[in-house]
């Protein structure tokens, strides 16, 4: 014996799947290894396709009774792709058990394949325009009979006439009706062999009470038939069905996007120097691909010959194409530009930075609000009502009003079709499939689905300075005594180590420094040059030897800060400061913030006189210095207890328990970062503009949201106790259901539309932040970088 299901919106439980059930799903999917994910605490995720869903009471059905099995910890069904990921307790039911659960609900698990899915997309559509094309002709047609026939009752049509005339409509109506109506009766009886109910099977009752009353009419000769009211009926319900699948495919989901950058075939050179097209999941880390030109990148790896522009927009958030040669990494889904290269994999297939991606975005985007509970809720009672209250309005009009039986009906078809509660069960999940979308073109990806509810709720923005509000890169402190001869030897020296302190001077020396020969690093310590005049020492000040108050030539720069000084033969020693500057919008964004009334704080671990700096610079008063890891959580900690709701800004791999600590956090870093970073928000690029886009989207996400409800809940409010009282005709409850979805997919576009305004200027920030308006007017503020207490560079 199986286990019991639950079954959709109040359905009676039906029986879990037996051995044979699960030997079937064996037999039909072979082993289930490849679509299998090990999680770190010993759970399993199966990754799959779902087939059959039509609105959101499946996904709700699919998602309640897959966890009905205690074994399952998690079951989520992605709005957009109908890609399915179950985590399980493999100890505890096996993953043939879960996919026979769904074929007893009446649903089809099959192996993810955008191609597929797109294919089936297709067909679909074209399902419907040909059923619109037949309900179409067939209205029309039916729509001319009927017009005879109701010409003819005012001119005394006799009744041989009219019967004829109905039986001519019938002949046309009721194949058109069987054929056309597909769409809906397939859906709804299978959900009804599966024990439970959608939003087809009231749909599909209305239509076929209306086309049977008008064939028992028509068998028993009487006046009225009403074959143009089903068949134009199931006419314009196509029609909204056609323009409901039209308006979700405007709001396919970021994830969807990004994998449909995913290479299908990778092109392979064997040994023997050979090309071959071979299946992502078939390539392995080693093997050396080549990509031509104007192609998309199919691996993760390194450039091994060849030398290319390639477009990373969507990985590094740089909105510019980027010089790539031999050595550099490259990731799949960038395209290379102008030049053919041969690339060494270092990942492919699901194991690329692109698949990583997307599997956060998808989590994202699948992840449960506290509205989504609200429309669950009321889509779980919507079949018992609606079939409820259409009899209750059949009773009351045929037994307490005394209306014919026939127009009674049609007040209860009426009540069926415009109960539908397809309006509420998309006015969340396409709300943040959209800003998802929105975000991720901008280069901000979300990691949690709730955090965009969140961050519309903060009233309080913590920042953390190096690396946040700074570009956490050295920079050297300009210096008008040195001579620039002086400047470009020690460059010259410097060249020769990979400390950042040296690569700034290098880079602050200007093109053209050649780095010195037989120059010897010491590690930890400096430098040494061992040229004509003698023997050249660039490092700190203990490996010079010089005493704490040595004066530099030139009197130097008095800015606190990392520092590095050059001595040279018979000479005063030159000092170099380094600083660390803002980044170039963190000025404007931070007085966009307070303009918007938010309480802004920034800790830092560096000493006191560098974080009052950059406060001063940014006109934050809030400011704690020298504050440790465990400080800043404290600091967050209080901030909550004392009923505030703060968001953090900061490093995501250094400041784990401080992100954590926060209502929501966000965090820069690079495409290599983000499946490391602790934070609910990553963004891309040098410029803090996105922080500011990812709270208006926020805030513009939950503004819709609460829309739609309103405009759900509305909609049933005038619609249901018009259809009721017999102010609406099934056409126009077909008319009205199905302008509900759309009214409702429609207002959540406007979130896709919008563009500008959010960065500071007033212009949109863009793919990269590398154009926002806040970093055409800022100049960069330098700010010196001191040591950091807690030994962390991002305190």
């Amino acid at each position: 014996m199986g286990t019991l299901v639950g079954g959709g919106c109040c359905a009676p439980l039906v029986e879990g799947p037996d051995a044979d059930a699960t030997d079937a799903v064996r037999g039909r999917l072979g082993p289930l290894d490849p679509y299998l994910i090990a999680e770190p605490d010993g759970h399993i995720t199966l990754n799959m396709m779902v087939e059959g869903i039509t609105c959101g009471g499946c996904i709700s059905t699919i998602e309640r009774s897959l966890l009905k099995e205690e074994a399952v910890s998690k079951a989520r069904v992605n709005l957009s792709t109908g890609r399915l990921k179950v985590t399980y307790d493999p100890e505890r039911v096996a993953p043939e058990h879960l996919i026979a659960t769904l074929d007893l609900l009446g649903y089809r698990a099959v192996p993810y394949d955008p191609a597929a899915l797109q294919e089936g997309r297709d067909q679909e559509d074209k399902q419907l325009l040909r059923a619109m094309a037949v309900a179409g002709f067939a209205a029309a047609n039916v729509m001319l009979l009927s017009v005879a026939v109701w010409a003819g009752t005012y001119q005394d049509m006799g009744p041989a006439t009219r019967t004829l005339l109905h039986w001519i409509s019938a002949l046309v109506a009721v194949p058109a009706v069987f054929y056309a109506g597909r769409p809906f009766f397939d859906s709804a009886l299978t959900a009804i062999r599966a024990g439970r109910t959608n939003m087809d099977v009231p749909i599909s009752l209305a239509v076929l009470l209306a086309t049977g009353m008008s064939v028992f009419q028509t068998l028993r000769a009487a006046e009225h038939a009403y074959f143009d009211s089903a068949v134009t009926l199931l006419f314009f319900l196509l029609i909204g069905r056609f323009l409901d699948r039209r308006a979700r495919s405007k709001a396919r989901s970021a994830a969807e996007q990004m994998t449909g950058l995913s290479a299908t075939a990778v092109t392979v050179l064997l040994p023997d120097g050979s090309l071959q097209a071979m299946a992502p999941s078939s390539v392995e880390a080693g093997m050396t691909v080549f990509v031509p030109a104007g192609s998309r990148i199919p691996v993760d790896g390194t450039v091994l010959q060849g030398q290319s522009d390639v477009d990373a927009q969507l990985i590094t958030g740089e909105s510019l194409p980027e010089a790539v040669r031999p050595g550099i990494s490259v990731f799949a889904g960038a395209m290379n530009v102008s030049a053919p290269l041969k690339i060494r994999v270092d990942a492919a297939g699901e194991g690329t930075l692109l698949a990583e991606i997307a599997r956060l975005m998808e989590a994202a985007e699948q992840r449960r609000a506290r509205y989504v509970g609200i429309a669950d809720a009321v889509a779980r009672w919507y079949a018992p009502v609606v079939h409820t209250m259409a009899l209750a309005a059949f009773i009351f009009w045929f037994f307490g009003m005394g209306l014919i039986w026939q127009d009674s009906l049609m007040i209860s078809i009426a009540v069926l079709i415009i109960t539908c509660p397809c309006a509420l069960g998309l006015a969340v999940p396409v709300v943040q499939v959209i800003a998802c979308s929105r975000l991720m073109r901008q280069g901000i990806l979300l990691k949690s689905g709730s955090a965009l509810e969140r961050l519309a709720d903060i009233d309080t923005l913590v920042f953390d300075k190096t690396g946040t509000l700074t570009k956490g890169q050295p920079v050297l402190v300009p210096n008008q005594d040195a001579d620039p001869d002086d400047i470009r030897r020690a460059a010259g020296i410097a060249a020769a180590s990979l400390h950042p302190l040296s690569r700034a001077l290098v880079a602050a020396a200007g093109p053209g420094v050649a780095p010195l020969d037989d120059v010897r690093e010491v590690p930890g310590a400096g430098l040494e040059w061992q040229g004509r005049d003698g023997l050249h020492r660039l490092g700190s000040r203990a490996f010079l030897k010089l005493a704490e108050d040595a004066v530099p030539s030139g009197g130097g720069d008095s800015t606190s800060g990392p520092e590095i000084w050059y001595a040279r033969p018979g000479q005063a020693p030159i000092r170099f400061a380094f600083m660390d500057a803002l980044r170039d919008d963190a000025a404007a964004v931070v007085a966009e913030f307070k303009r918007l009334g938010m309480d802004i704080h920034l800790l830092s671990g560096d000493r006191d006189d560098v974080v009052a700096q950059t406060a001063s610079a940014l006109g934050i008063d809030a400011w704690e210095a020298r504050i440790t890891p465990d400080g800043k959580l404290r600091y967050l900690e209080d901030l909550r207890a004392a009923g505030r709701k703060p968001a953090m800004v900061g490093d995501g791999l250094n400041d784990a328990p401080a992100l954590a600590a926060a209502l929501v956090s966000l965090s820069p870093a690079s495409g290599a970062d983000i499946s490391r970073t602790a934070a609910d928000v990553v963004f891309q690029g040098s410029h803090l503009a996105p922080v500011l886009e990812a709270y208006h989207t926020a805030r513009d996400a939950e503004r819709l949201v609460k829309q739609n409800f309103a405009l759900a809940f509305l909609y049933n409010a005038v619609t249901v106790p018009l259809a009721f009282a017999g102010f609406v005709t099934p056409l126009l409850a077909a008319v009205a259901m199905s302008s509900s979805s759309i009214v409702v997919i429609g207002n959540a576009l406007r979130l896709g539309w919008r563009r500008g305004g959010n960065s500071p200027g007033g212009k949109s920030s863009g793919r990269g932040w590398t154009d926002s308006a806040g970093s055409a007017r800022l100049k960069a503020t330098p700010v010196s970088m001191g040591s950091d207490p807690s030994g962390s560079r991002s305190a």
